[in-house]
């Protein structure tokens, strides 16, 4: 029995032969497809990967198929279609060609969007980017690109053309460092006003030194009644045992007399004691509420989808969802643009790619790799502050090589696009049963994870790291008959020859050992 269309498939089916047939639309998508991987949407899923448009007959050939929309790579390659989920980082390397800067903002809201793009915008020409394509995503976001063109082709020893991820990740973080404190001024203006079909009660604090929200805690007042000695306690537990007076000359006991709410920013030490942190009921024009529903996807608006054979709807592509079309804009249509202004039948074409001058974004590359360093060294020692004094155990694990990996656990490290939550699951396990420090697993997820398609979120790594690492007891990676974690995502085929995949690293180190 064939399943009854949806609504929303009807209507983008209907219009889909007739808008992509348009020459200009089909000129417009083919010109911004060279050197790229481009992969087409079934309404339902994608289409296989890899694949490539080479003459505008492609278009309506796909079309014809049930194509609804059209999605490309932001790496540019001598060949897209050599492309193969098996490659590794040096393959990639050579078959990359360059890059271009793609900068995806989403939102639930179309009005947040807005904001965040705008001063994207603003702050790239703060750095002397005066070139940019901006685009309507086609539902809620703007896609913002700069051509690799403005990069330079090598900076601090690095060729411009292997540095992806890493470059573009690092900008765009920086960027978000800079908006964010602007940001959250505008959206929490726009999250009051009324035309927001849903509202909630959510509120939460940020620390405006770093922009980071802050955490709760109780301060509890104590006084002793006989010599009238008072005490601050702060985030202790509430039991019925009392308290001795400090006052080592006073018999009283203390009682306490009042518990207020305070935030503190687990970044920001006390400017007096760097031994506690930045306080509200100390400094509190240090720290900001915001109000408003989804105050929490406010202050973690993602620009960060940068990732090996990431793909974005291309310009003039349609979007399954609305039916827009995904437009090319300029900065002063985006006050006044709306989603009528995407309708398909209506659409004028413009070139996306800007035309960069030479090295037009080195300042700005130069001050992002500048932030990122100084972030990756606060990072690591606030993770060495946080485990090295956990009793972990200390064996020689030098005998132990990423070549004596299980071969499902090798694909795993490639990266993927589905069951990342699962793998990553798999890999901490892993990594901690053969007695990886925390600094050198912490290293492998994170690369790890830069590969995936598209990467999970820092929130989330993190909590999965801290996690396992605070367990006293090893936890051993799921046993290969498990299909949910291995069959299901890709990592197996065929029945394996060992139970579990610390077997097979420990008969590799074993053989290792035989033949030196």
């Amino acid at each position: 029995m064939v399943e009854e269309k949806s609504e929303k498939e009807k209507r983008i089916r209907s219009i889909t032969k007739f808008y992509y047939s348009r020459p200009d639309i089909q000129n417009a998508i083919l010109k911004f497809s060279k050197d790229r991987e481009v992969v087409p949407r079934y309404f339902e899923g994608f289409g296989k990967r890899p694949d490539a448009l080479q003459y505008p007959s492609d278009i309506m050939g796909l079309v014809q198929k049930g194509a609804t929309s059209f999605h490309s790579s932001e790496e540019l390659w001598n060949d897209s279609l050599q492309l193969n989920s098996d490659m590794n980082r040096v393959q990639m390397d050579t078959l990359r060609k360059g890059w271009d800067l793609l900068i995806d903002i989403d939102s639930p809201y179309l009005d947040v969007s807005r904001e965040a793009a705008k001063l994207v915008l603003e702050t790239l020409e703060k750095y002397g980017v005066k070139n940019y394509g901006l685009k309507f995503s086609g539902n809620k976001g703007f896609h913002i690109i700069v051509s690799g063109k403005a990069f330079p082709n090598t900076f601090e020893d690095k060729h411009m053309k292997d540095s992806f991820p890493e470059w573009p990740r690092a900008i765009t973080e920086f960027l978000f460092k800079e908006i964010k404190p602007e940001f959250r001024k505008r959206v929490g203006r726009i999250m009051s006003f009324s035309h927001l079909e849903k509202k909630d009660d959510t509120i939460r604090i940020f620390c405006k030194k770093c922009n980071n929200i802050a955490s709760k805690g109780n301060l509890i007042k104590m006084n002793c009644p006989i010599c009238n000695l008072n005490i601050e306690r702060r985030d202790i537990k509430s039991t019925k045992r009392r308290l001795r007076c400090l006052n080592s000359s006073c018999a009283g006991v203390l009682e306490k007399v009042e518990s207020l709410g305070y935030y503190y920013c687990e970044k920001c030490k006390d400017p007096e004691n760097d031994k506690m942190p930045l306080t509200s009921n100390k400094y509190p024009g240090l720290f900001e509420e915001i109000r408003g529903e989804l105050a929490d996807e406010r202050a973690e608006l993602d620009l960060v989808l940068v990732a090996p054979r990431h793909l974005f709807r291309m310009p003039y592509s349609l979007h399954e969802k609305t039916s827009l079309s995904s437009i090319v804009l300029v900065k002063n249509e985006l006050d006044t643009f709306t989603p009528r202004d995407a309708n398909p039948l209506k659409v004028k074409v413009r070139d996306y790619l800007p035309e960069n001058e030479s090295a037009e974004a080195k300042k700005l590359l130069s001050a992002a790799l500048d932030w990122k360093k100084l972030q990756n060294v606060e990072e690591e020692k606030n993770f060495k502050e946080k485990y090295e004094k956990k009793d972990y155990e200390k064996i020689d694990i030098t005998g132990i090589t990423e070549d004596m990996f299980p071969a499902p656990i090798k694909k795993l490290l490639l990266g993927l696009s589905d069951g990342k939550k699962r793998a990553l699951f798999i890999l901490i396990t892993f990594l901690r049963s053969i007695n990886y420090s925390p600094e050198k697993i912490n290293l492998i997820v994170r690369e790890w994870n830069k590969l995936n398609q598209p990467p999970l979120r820092e929130g989330y790594i993190k909590s999965q790291i801290d996690w396992h690492l605070k367990q006293k007891k090893k936890i051993l990676p799921p046993n290969y008959d498990n299909d949910g974690f291995y069959r299901d995502i890709g990592l197996i085929n065929k029945k394996q020859d060992t139970k579990n995949p610390l077997v097979e690293v420990m008969r590799n180190l074993r053989k290792s050992k035989k033949t030196s």
